[in-house]
């Protein structure tokens, strides 16, 4: 007589399932998988072979702490039914002796997330055994067409979901700058910290058997995880902070990766880590999304508009010395912002909206109750149609609003003039499998000045003022503050040096830097005048110069000057200026943004000409070399080169230095104090544990700068 199967051993065959899912990255040791593809386990047996008519085997899977099957977060399913009504499937491979090999496939749509694999044998006398196989990670599949996350090109794949670094553009429009990132979403622990992150979610905890159950929607998953990313309404992973003052944390600029905010987040309880801004809000996000398999790109829009009200305006406020005021709305130009693009189809949308959808993990307005921004199609914005979800008003109009300047002057506000062309510049991501730039300011407006792109802009401004829907940011329906133009018969233009209207310029007013604008060194330009009329024209020029952060805010002026200028018809004039490395140091923030302003006036007419232009100080960057052949588990030298670029001493300076496949840790390095324009050096050792493509990046920082940076790509080979 037959005895009931009895299991000895499983093998989840984690190393060659964990290749075959691209996920060998993260570990060989545990079994990670994709959904909509097979993965092999071997079954061996104590007593005899399995036999198919005499056999049945159930595999039973659960993810979540209240597994169920009307949710879909419990399957049962048979090897020996082929019809089974669970969507997960298994089927024989092999079977030998006292061995059978088996495959299995979550279906597509399956909740990602951590799983509990059992298996329950029916033997012909009717005994039945279960045993626990163990665990497994389900993650998304952006390589199979059925899965809403599917990228049909596979060096996108690799860029979009391997690629472990990256730059983020930052800097501003006439002076963009790669800031490298160490994204290391492959790195020990933060698959473990990513799934830790969806559970510590409001909606896990307010209803988890529900929250489990719709992971398995991209949709769904991307808007817990942007909410999540800052800690406003939960313990997320960031604290914003915008103030200048970083004495109980991190200054924002400092931070050169993902790695060590995810991994302090984790060690701490969850606890919010001090601090971020929206580079480092999405950098994070990019990190746990391309872990969880959905494939995402991290983008920088230059001149980038806040809009509070919903009105596609954003109102700035001078004092007639040029000065750009705060304001009560909190309209702002941030000098440059940036967000997250994630790749997925929308069965939520009409046809066609699909593909690259903006999530905004930088917490700004409120969604549904809490601080996350998105889904919001790239396409829908490009298009007007910002009545699809979720929150593209807020993302058209960071792109899209216009810029109306008004000057403040004895408690009443004069209108200087609507720009129509000054949001949404240089809209870029990092190239696929390449280090340049790629500007994609046309996935989300038409040209500027075309017809479309004044059709597309009214056409989103009469949804807002029709109230044909209620904002699913702001919870109401969005009414325009202020009166806005009928029509938008004038051109844009992305280089308009005066913002009064071109056809009533009789004067233009610009600025012109003489050198380029070094951190330590003074800074010297020019302002250009030019009449064009045939009229003599004397102007009053009031100048300013006042540090800005870079969302916008403004701080306090420390330069002004006034000019006299008498213009011959026709005639162009130069006023020079100059501003002391004295003067600027001490009011200067971490962004190292400046705002020259010019606010003139002619002695014969009302009209204000308004002119201003963002200086961005540069640093030199650091250098790093590596010494030899980058080879698997043999050591390497890397040599670091830095210098003080400014002619006083710096104290208090620290080196980190970081890179996926090369550090076990980020590594810190004290090195005191610099003295002036002074040069030095260091070398750290290191063992390279992954091959391929790789990159390090460093940072240092001192009492008198937080962020000089530098990176080098590195390519590690298998040892021979």
């Amino acid at each position: 007589m037959a005895q009931g199967l009895e299991v000895a051993l499983t093998d989840l065959q984690s190393s060659r399932n964990n290749v075959r899912h691209h996920t060998e990255e993260i570990t060989v040791d545990h079994l990670l998988v994709r959904r909509g593809q097979a993965f092999n386990l071997t079954l061996y047996f104590r007593n005899r072979g399995f036999q198919p008519g005499l056999d049945n085997i159930i595999f039973v899977v659960e993810t979540g702490p209240l597994p169920d099957l009307a949710l879909g977060t419990r399957a049962v399913f048979s090897l020996a039914r082929h019809h089974s009504p669970s969507p997960w499937i298994a089927w024989l491979e092999t079977n030998g002796a006292t061995s059978t090999e088996v495959s299995l496939c979550a279906p597509p749509t399956a909740a990602v997330g951590r799983y509990l694999l059992k298996i329950h044998i029916d033997s012909f006398q009717g005994s039945v055994t279960a045993y626990q196989l163990g665990e497994f990670i389900l993650l998304f599949n952006p390589w199979c067409p059925e899965d809403a996350v599917y990228l049909d090109s596979e060096p996108q794949r690799q860029e979009y979901v391997m690629n472990d670094y990256g730059f983020i553009y930052q800097g501003s429009k006439n002076w963009i700058r790669p800031c490298p990132w160490n994204y290391g979403q492959f790195e020990e622990k933060i698959i473990d910290i990513c799934l830790k992150l969806l559970d510590k979610s409001l909606h896990f905890q307010t209803d988890p058997a529900t929250d489990c159950a719709l992971r398995g929607s991209p949709v769904y998953v991307s808007r817990v995880v942007c909410a999540m990313i800052n800690s406003n309404d939960d313990n997320g992973v960031l604290n914003g902070n915008w103030s200048e003052n970083y004495t109980d944390g991190a200054n924002p600029a400092e931070w050169t990766g993902s790695v060590a905010i995810l991994k302090q987040w984790y060690a701490t309880g969850c606890q919010p880590v001090r601090y971020g801004q929206c580079w480092v809000f999405a950098a994070v996000m990019c990190t746990v999304m391309r872990c969880l398999g959905i494939p995402t790109r991290v983008i920088t829009n230059f001149d980038s508009g806040h809009d509070t009200d919903g009105n596609l305006i954003i109102d700035e406020y001078y004092d007639n010395t040029g000065r750009i005021l705060g304001n009560k709305k909190k309209d702002t130009i941030w000098n440059f912002h940036v967000w997250n693009e994630c790749w997925m189809a929308r069965k939520d949308l009409p046809p066609g909206y699909g593909g690259w959808q903006v999530l905004d993990a930088t917490p700004q307005e409120m969604s549904n109750g809490v601080y996350c921004c998105g889904p919001a199609s790239v396409r829908a914005i490009k298009e007007g149609e910002v009545d699809l979800n979720y929150d593209t008003p807020f993302v058209f109009s960071m792109v899209n609003a216009d810029c109306m300047s008004w000057l403040v002057q004895g408690g009443k506000e004069q209108k200087l003039h609507q720009d129509t062309s000054s949001v949404g510049n240089f809209i870029s991501t990092k190239s696929i499998q390449s280090d340049e730039r790629d500007d994609i300011t046309e996935n989300y407006k038409y040209e500027e000045g075309s017809l479309q792109e004044r059709q597309v802009f009214l056409k989103a401004l009469q949804k807002l003022k029709a109230g044909r829907f209620h904002s699913s940011r702001r919870g109401a329906e969005l009414q325009p503050s202020r009166p806005t133009p009928l029509s938008r018969d004038s051109p844009r233009s992305l280089h308009t040096p005066s913002l009064r209207p071109s056809d009533v310029v009789q004067v233009s007013l610009k600025f012109k830097l003489l050198d380029p604008p070094n951190m330590g060194q003074d800074i010297c330009f020019v302002l250009l005048a030019l009449n064009m009329s045939s009229q003599f024209k004397d102007l009053k020029v009031n100048l300013s110069a006042q540090s800005l952060l870079h969302d916008g805010s403004p701080l306090s002026p420390f330069w002004q000057d006034t000019a006299f200028i008498t213009l011959s018809p026709k005639e162009a004039k130069t006023y020079p200026c100059k501003i002391s490395y004295s003067q600027y140091s001490q009011y200067l923030s971490t962004d190292k943004l400046i705002r020259i302003s010019a606010l003139g006036e002619e002695k014969s007419s009302p009209e204000k000409i308004l002119v201003n232009k963002i200086i961005t100080l540069s640093y030199p960057s650091i250098t790093i070399n590596v010494l030899g052949a980058a080879i698997v588990n043999q050591p390497l030298s890397i040599q670091v080169i830095f210098s003080n670029p400014l002619s006083e001493q710096v104290e208090d300076c620290v080196l980190t230095v970081e890179g996926s496949g090369l550090f076990k840790k980020q590594q810190k390095v004290l090195l005191g104090v610099l003295k002036p324009q002074h040069q030095a050096s260091i070398i750290l050792e290191t063992v390279p544990f992954k091959s391929g493509q790789r990159q390090i990046q460093a940072n240092m920082r001192s009492n008198k700068f937080k962020d000089i940076k530098g990176y080098r790509n590195v390519y590690v080979d298998f040892a021979l």
